[in-house]
């Protein structure tokens, strides 16, 4: 007979703390703006944005129409447009497999969601960028599905808004990717010439070929608090001029005040401050009491 007895108390604790683990793992969030904890559900109640600093959490292109159109209610268009994968690029593995990969995660084809619908009463289109989806890059089919969603403006004259979230061209379609860059301005000069509204939105991040086109082309040029927004990433930027850069360089507080946007617009405000910028631009529409 053995002189000792396993103790299973520990293992038994080890087991009940695991699945308390497991029971509550996602259900809250640490701010990366003041560190606070907050439960997901209180954060989502203020459309992700921080009730104690204010800090923005990023959300995702189909949230980001949820929020803007009425209802949450729109019409998806160019849902089924995929990248052909026009260089068999291949890197750590190739841009094919890399592409249903993507495609399997966030249930999109590619990194923009466009729809049509209406905005406080009025009907506008409205593209929204998905950092998940590769970075949320600009290939080709970023490149069309806006472009079709400025023709579909020019002839419904329904107003635009893009929403940016974007680490800039997609390096796997090479210069077909840099090619949307003057695709997508020269439809939207054609959007002015129409005298129809286009309102960039930038989000963080908003970078590269995307804010050196379409993203600083609006007639207004709006950001989110907090958002970066630039060129070339600040590292790369010290690493060049071998300089400490400023204090919220490159942040959207910064770029409004040296005169590079119009405003930045809290998420629980954005809405209401499109409608009031779209009354100016086309004249008010009756809204219900």
């Amino acid at each position: 007979m053995a002189w000792f007895k396993r103790d299973n108390s520990d293992k038994k604790a080890e087991t009940d703390s695991a699945e308390r683990t497991v029971r509550t793992e996602g259900l809250w969030l640490k701010c990366e703006g003041c560190r606070e904890i907050i439960w997901k559900k209180d954060l989502e109640l203020t459309m992700n944005v921080c009730g104690k600093c204010g800090h923005h959490f990023r959300v995702d292109a189909r949230t980001r129409l949820k929020l803007l159109f009425d209802d949450g209610a729109y019409q998806e268009h160019d849902a089924a447009l995929a990248s052909s994968d026009p260089l068999t690029f291949v890197d750590q593995k190739s841009y094919r497999d890399r592409l249903k990969a993507m495609q399997a995660s966030t249930a999109m084809k590619d990194a923009l969601v466009s729809g049509s619908g209406t905005l406080a009463g009025r009907p506008v289109n409205i593209c929204a960028m998905e950092m998940k989806f590769i970075g949320g890059s600009m290939g080709a089919v970023v490149g069309e599905k806006i472009t079709r969603a400025v023709e579909r403006s020019i002839a419904q004259r329904m107003p635009l808004i893009v929403v940016s979230a974007s680490g800039g061209a997609r390096m796997q379609e090479g210069a077909v990717s840099l090619m949307q860059m003057a695709k997508i301005s020269s439809a939207l000069m054609r959007l002015d010439e129409a005298g129809i509204p286009f309102v960039s939105v930038l989000t963080d991040p908003t970078t590269g070929g995307v804010t050196a086109s379409f993203a600083m082309l609006g007639d207004l040029n709006i950001a989110e608090p907090g958002a970066l927004i630039g060129f070339a990433g600040p590292r790369v930027i010290e690493q060049t001029i071998r300089q400490k850069l400023p204090e919220g360089f490159q942040r959207s507080e910064f770029l409004v005040k040296h005169g590079m946007l119009d405003a930045v617009v809290t998420r629980p405000e954005m809405k209401s401050w499109l409608a009031t910028a779209f009354d100016f631009f086309c004249g008010p529409v009756e809204r219900a009491a």
